[in-house]
């Protein structure tokens, strides 16, 4: 028996491998499309519990402001503000009494060199409870304060430092003067 076969009209193909990649193709894609519709599930599950959360803290938020409206409508009260005067200087002279001296020098004698005389300090409470000292600096000569400005800076109880004015040394005075305020990490 004889079979014809004519090549030119119909070519020889190989279509088995073409078929099975795409069928592998269609098979990943698929499982692909099922992750992400899982993940889209899940994802909007989860924007729903997060919904709820946020109206649940925002319903508290809500009734904490007016509870805080109702106390301060009660403080502006003129028969309360007298009290509330007396109140506000207790707690700034509470302030000033929290600052300790002994940790101020304790912390000052880490960054001031052994060659700059503390002349004087004062400490000093902001608007925002934080403490800034205005200090008198003396030396002999002009390194030692600026070594000690330098250890202030990179100090983690110091912060940014200013010098307001210097003097040089006078027939009275011996010392070159800097007057530095420094704002100070100290907890109230």
């Amino acid at each position: 028996m004889r079979i014809s076969l004519n090549l030119s009209s119909e070519p020889f193909r190989r279509d088995r491998p073409i078929l099975v990649a795409s069928t592998f193709v269609g098979v990943l894609l698929a499982a692909l499309l099922v992750l992400l519709v899982s993940l889209a599930v899940i994802e909007r599950g989860q924007a729903a519990e997060t919904r709820t959360a946020i109206d649940t803290i925002e319903k508290r938020l809500r009734t904490m402001t007016a509870e805080q409206t109702r106390l301060e409508a009660a403080l502006v009260r003129p028969e309360n503000a007298e009290v509330l005067d007396l109140v506000v200087f207790i707690n700034t002279l509470l302030y000033r009494k929290g600052i300790s001296w002994t940790r101020i020098f304790a912390d000052l004698a880490d960054v001031v060199p052994h060659d700059v005389r503390l002349i004087s300090v004062r400490p000093q409470v902001n608007a925002k409870n934080e403490i800034l000292l205005d200090m008198v600096v003396g030396s002999q000569s002009q390194t030692p304060v600026v070594d000690m400005l330098k250890r202030m800076e990179s100090s983690p109880m110091f912060g940014d430092t200013a010098v307001h004015s210097w003097l040089p040394p006078a027939q009275t005075e011996p010392l070159y003067r800097y007057r530095v305020s420094v704002n100070y990490a100290q907890k109230l």
